[in-house]
């Protein structure tokens, strides 16, 4: 039984532009399989990295000769992700074509009616479903008894058919990787020169930002031992000469025990490896006498999800922090000798000159070391898209990249639009290398390490694939009219997905559902562009504590209850409710009790 995964061959000029990135999902994928299914024989193409033709991705799968070839897709890598299995098909009429990923879960609908050649698109965390999927197939079980395999969806006939959800993975430290899969050789960080490796420590999110969708895939939000993530990421190193790493969790320090047991486990292992994160402001701003320590364990850069420096788009993507907090978070990064990322969001309907100016002279005041201006990206399957899908032109998903304008603003051209985000970066990036990089005092590694993050920006521009200014013909403010985006404007969104469906799998709470709605619909009320005074004063007027709230924190005793399985002693997950409820903080160090309300375990 031999087993083909495919990474497809997807470019966006976006987080690449860091390196080549080691792709966690064949790693953990390929390990459990292993573990838990006994099959070894397991190869593994990197179209992406090696960036591959089709005739060259034919020749190479010809050789391979698979039993079943998967691959995976966000919503941008979609179509690749679907040429990958139809070149399989092609090549052998009895292969057993699989699909994961995100986009695949929620839009399975689409998918198989576009791609007919995909016998099973997987839902959800793959490890268990595709693990039972290959034994199925193994067994000779497949396609009979292919209804009996949880978590999948498959085409019969005309008619598509979703199978029995899987359950999440409680104990996630069940999944053992093999990171020996991957070709390291292929896997750099240009920043510090070194191997990178994409580990996480934790799978999910208990928060439900209405623009996110991760926390609707994972469902349950479950944390790993650290000693066992350690041991993990001591193999990276050690075995495969990794020298930086990024946790892949959503928020890896919401559960403030286990961060720091974490930290705590890398320096005593004196591993001599740098690593980064993705984290919330109001963690940086709960943490901050923590943060030399956290320096101390080699973590080096943080990216901040700001998201917008108009008050109404933080509540509109029921975000729980300040325009205040955002300055002070990254204040307390760099005086404790932390790279500090700014992210910010920009496109949305109300979007002007103007109110992009606004947000760069909010970011030059804040001053982080670097900044990335997103384009606003409506997944078809977020709570956001719900209220705002009838306002979405484009369809063509391989464009959903964060770097190309789906959203076209009333008072802007989308070439303006690219324009005026380009601006932002010019500025900030020149000041930045002339003032400020070179000139970084006291920390030599801080120093060392901005200086190649410039680099890479440097290597990016210069091969034109940065923000897909190449392909799209943008060469300065002289180019705005000739700017070409090439939409596929034949896309449509055939199969719309089943909100119904996605709130049965994973949903915000009644609640939190509110709190969406409210920015919604604020959002929609303001309708002409926001001034300066206007923002400033959406901002004072109220403050959405949505996710959370900006200084609400999980106790320990909701954090052990979500994280079930493994550690807990239960399998059971909190509800909703009793998230909502646990996220208060402690009177007096006790606990909050909690209260049922109907809500399902």
């Amino acid at each position: 039984m031999r087993i083909v995964l495919v990474q497809p061959n997807y470019h966006s000029g976006g987080a690449e532009v860091a390196g080549t990135w080691s792709p966690a999902w064949v790693a953990y994928l390929a390990g459990y399989l292993k573990a838990k299914g006994g099959y070894t024989d397991i190869r593994f193409i990197d179209a992406m990295t090696d960036d591959m033709t089709d005739d060259q991705l034919r020749e190479k799968l010809a050789a391979e000769r698979p039993d079943i070839v998967g691959t995976t897709a966000n919503t941008p890598a979609i179509y690749k992700a679907e040429r990958v299995l139809q070149i399989a098909r092609e090549l052998f009429p009895n292969v057993v074509t699989v699909l994961g990923g995100i986009h695949g879960t929620f839009m399975y609908q689409q998918v198989l009616r576009e791609a007919p050649w995909i016998d099973a698109v997987v839902r959800g965390e793959g490890e268990v479903v595709f693990t039972s999927l290959v034994r199925a197939v193994d067994e000779g079980q497949w396609p009979d008894a292919r209804g009996q395999v949880k978590g999948i969806a498959y085409a019969e006939g005309d008619k598509v058919i979703a199978t029995q959800a899987e359950a999440p993975i409680r104990d996630t430290d069940d999944i053992v990787a093999d990171w020996g899969v991957l070709d390291w050789k292929k896997y750099i960080y240009i920043p510090t020169g070194t191997r990178v490796a994409t580990p996480n420590m934790a799978r999910g999110c208990p928060f439900t930002c209405s623009f996110c969708s991760q926390w609707k895939f994972w469902r349950d939000y479950r944390v790993r031992d650290p000693k066992k993530v350690v041991d993990e990421i001591e193999t990276l190193v050690k075995d495969y000469k990794v020298g930086f790493f990024i946790l892949a969790d959503e928020e890896p320090t919401i559960n403030k025990k286990a961060f720091i047991a974490f930290c705590e486990e890398l320096k005593a292992r004196k591993l001599d490896v740098m690593w980064g994160i993705n984290t919330r402001v109001t963690d940086v701003l709960r943490d901050e006498d923590l943060l030399p320590f956290y320096r101390s364990a080699g973590l080096v850069h943080i990216s901040l999800g700001t998201e917008a420096a108009a008050q109404l788009n933080l509540d509109l993507f029921h975000k729980e922090t300040t325009v205040a907090d955002n300055k002070r978070a990254i204040d307390l990064l760099r005086k404790n000798g932390i790279v500090t990322e700014a992210q910010f969001i920009v496109g949305l309907e109300n979007e002007t000159r103007e109110t992009i100016e606004e947000t760069f002279e909010l970011c030059m005041d804040w001053n982080p070391d670097m900044a990335n201006w997103s384009m606003f990206t409506p997944w078809p399957f977020s709570d956001l898209y719900r209220e705002m899908g009838d306002k979405v032109e484009v369809h063509d998903f391989s464009q959903y990249n964060f770097v190309t304008p789906i959203m076209k603003p009333q008072a802007m051209e989308r070439g303006e639009l690219l324009d005026a985000v380009m601006s932002c970066y010019r500025r900030f990036y020149s000041k930045k290398a002339l003032f400020h990089y070179p000139w970084v005092p006291g920390d030599k590694v801080r120093r060392k390490y901005l200086q190649g993050c410039l680099k890479a920006y440097m290597l990016s521009a210069f091969k034109r694939q940065f923000y897909n200014l190449g392909k799209v013909g943008y060469w300065g403010p002289h180019t705005i009219k000739k700017v070409k985006f090439a939409f596929d404007r034949s896309r449509k969104l055939e199969a719309t997905p089943d909100f119904a469906e996605t709130a049965e799998w994973k949903a915000a709470s009644k609640r939190k559902q509110e709190e969406i709605d409210a920015g919604i619909r604020a959002y929609k009320e303001a309708g002409s562009p926001l001034d300066g005074s206007q923002n400033q004063a959406a901002g004072e007027a109220q403050k959405v504590m949505a996710c959370g709230g900006g200084g609400e924190q999980m106790s320990e005793h909701a954090m052990l209850s979500a994280m079930g399985g493994c550690g807990s002693g239960t399998d059971q997950q909190l509800s909703e409710h009793e998230m909502s409820r646990a996220m208060k903080p402690c009177a007096k160090g006790e606990e909050p009790e909690l209260e049922e309300v109907g809500a399902k375990r």
